[in-house]
């Protein structure tokens, strides 16, 4: 008997016989459902010989059975309508257990939220992308009518959406586009380490989003529930069906501040923080500009995360504040890090490693944080260095700059799309799906083995670009990705450590040594970031002009048959 726990509460298998009912009894079930007509097959169990050992067992049995590939709505609602009154934990089975997942899936429609549903039929073995649209519709079948249809939709109004939409159309003119976005408000988010340390305005990082989405695409605005890669759909919230010929994600990540137990109930006060939130950058530059004494601490959680460079960037900006300003011998200053490296690309450490020499910060790897306690000034950090039993180490603080776990969103993770570890899953090169050839993935969302920074993106998007109209076209792709990101390390105000490499930490510098050593702290990377780096955001890569962002040419592209 092949037991599959969905919950804590319910559980599906194949069919059983009435030799299993006992081992069920002992596991603690206390109710069992079966979905699948007497007579199915031959080698069957009656339902009448299961109900006779249920009833010898001192489990209830419930007859509830359903056609292979015909779940009805009816079925679905006297489903939820048994296992509300059924004794729990509950066990159902069919041939399969599909139909018995199924029928939990629709059931649990009103009161779970879409991902939560297809997790926990995922971690059970149960694929029910099939059915997202029927559980979105409250486990009804809904009208098999497109809301709308585009050639080419683009999951993701962020960084990575918007230039993959301009670079588009500076390839072809009049394409039919839509990007898909819940946000009214468009952020350049590598700007919010200049917020932190006083240098530039929160509002100059906001944008509206309908002022940057190119003239001729269409934006609708609504989150993705689920992708339906078999029938070209992406379903919205609230059942919309959105058709496409060709699809383009780039929803960006997840920010798991509920992975931090305790955090997200003192963000923003009791001296927590975080630059990875627009509305706490201000918050972070008022605390550092306010402590003149006391224990500071700077996190860095388990890899990948966005800009993995951001969680000392704000570590070295405020203890430049604190030296200028005389209070940094007053002040213990201490960076916890989940991984075992200062910096993931060795040449760009040593120049790190004398700023924290410079700062006296303390530096503690093998160190994830996992849960806060902000009005007793307390966090807890899990060790697990190599080699050791994992601990646990509680520390005090005045000042704790958090930055949280990270994650691909909830509707991709649990999508056909993703891969074993939620990311979607694309060809490092071309960026093209390794399973459906008419979907395209860029930006911090996709597995591709490169740092998740702004810069990544500028570089994917004329990538996606020429490989969607060379497609269009009906030809092979045309053009690779290399890898490139960009991390300007701010070391201190007026000096960056210029981080620019490519896969396999390659260094991929694109400016010549002579001009800026990026392995050293330079006046005129900061310039670039302070200066250059905001309008060649906002006028030209989200305008479709690809200044440093040509894409390499595939050598490989030939054109298709």
């Amino acid at each position: 008997m092949d037991i599959k726990q969905v919950t804590p509460n319910f559980s599906v298998s194949p069919q059983i016989s009435p030799q299993d009912v006992p081992t069920l009894a002992a596991a603690g079930y206390r109710s069992i459902i079966c979905n699948r007509p007497d007579g199915e097959g031959a080698d069957q169990a009656t339902f009448e010989e299961i109900e006779a050992a249920a009833k010898a067992a001192g489990l209830e049995a419930h007859y509830l059975p359903v056609v292979s590939g015909k779940v009805s709505d009816e079925n679905a609602r006297d489903f939820g309508a048994l296992l509300e009154n059924l004794p729990k934990p509950a066990f159902a089975y069919c041939r399969s257990g599909t139909r018995s997942i199924t029928l939990w899936s629709l059931a649990k429609a009103g009161s779970m939220e879409l991902p939560q549903i297809l997790a926990a039929a995922k971690g059970a073995g149960y694929d029910m992308g099939g059915v997202a649209r029927r559980i979105l519709n409250g486990g009804k079948t809904p009208t098999d009518i497109a809301d709308a249809e585009h050639d080419i939709v683009i999951v993701g109004g962020g960084a990575a959406g918007i230039s993959a939409a301009a670079s588009l159309l500076s390839r072809r003119a009049g394409l039919d586009i839509a990007i898909i976005e819940p946000a009214d408000v468009h952020y350049y988010q590598p700007g919010w380490t200049m917020v932190g340390a006083g240098v530039f305005k929160p509002e100059e990082t906001a944008k509206t989003m309908g002022s940057l989405i190119p003239a001729g695409v269409r934006w609708i605005k609504g989150a993705v529930a689920a992708f339906e890669p078999q029938e070209n759909s992406v379903i919205l919230d609230g059942c919309r069906v959105v058709r496409y010929k060709r699809l383009i994600v780039c929803p960006g990540l997840k920010l798991d501040w509920h992975g931090v137990e305790g955090l997200v109930d003192t963000l923003g006060k009791n001296g927590v923080t975080s630059n990875y939130r627009y509305d706490l950058a201000p918050y972070t530059w008022e605390l550092v500009q306010n402590l003149k004494g006391g224990k500071a601490i700077f996190t860095q959680p388990p890899m990948p995360i966005k800009c993995a460079g951001a969680p000392q960037k704000v570590l070295y900006m405020s203890c430049d504040h604190w030296l200028r300003e005389g209070h940094l011998h007053k002040i213990d200053v201490e960076f916890y890090n989940a991984g075992g490296v200062l910096f993931g690309v060795k040449e760009y450490v040593p120049a790190l490693m004398e700023y924290t020499q410079r700062y006296h910060a303390g530096l503690n790897f093998f160190h994830n944080l996992v849960a806060i306690d902000g009005p007793a000034k307390k966090a807890w950090f899990k060790t697990a260095k190599p080699d050791t039993e994992p601990t646990t180490v509680e520390v005090d603080f005045d000042m704790i700059h958090v930055c949280p776990p990270q994650c691909a969103p909830d509707f991709v993770r649990v999508s056909p799309l993703a891969d074993a570890a939620g990311w979607v899953d694309v060809d490092q090169s071309t960026l093209r799906h390794k399973t459906y050839e008419n979907i395209w993935g860029l930006g911090d969302v996709t597995n591709t083995p490169n740092a998740k920074t702004a810069a990544a993106a500028r570089k994917q998007a004329p990538v996606v670009a020429d490989n969607v109209v060379a497609d269009i076209d009906g030809r092979s792709p045309t053009s690779a990705y290399d890898g490139y990101g960009s991390c300007p390390l701010t070391v201190e105000r007026g000096k960056i450590v210029l981080a620019e490499f490519g896969y396999g930490g390659k260094l991929l510098p694109s400016f010549p040594k002579a001009v800026i050593d990026g392995t050293r702290p330079s006046r005129l990377a900061w310039m670039l970031k302070e200066t250059l780096l905001p309008p060649i955001y906002w006028k030209a890569m989200l305008r479709g002009r690809e200044w440093l962002a040509k894409p390499e040419k595939l050598s490989t592209a030939t054109p298709a048959e």
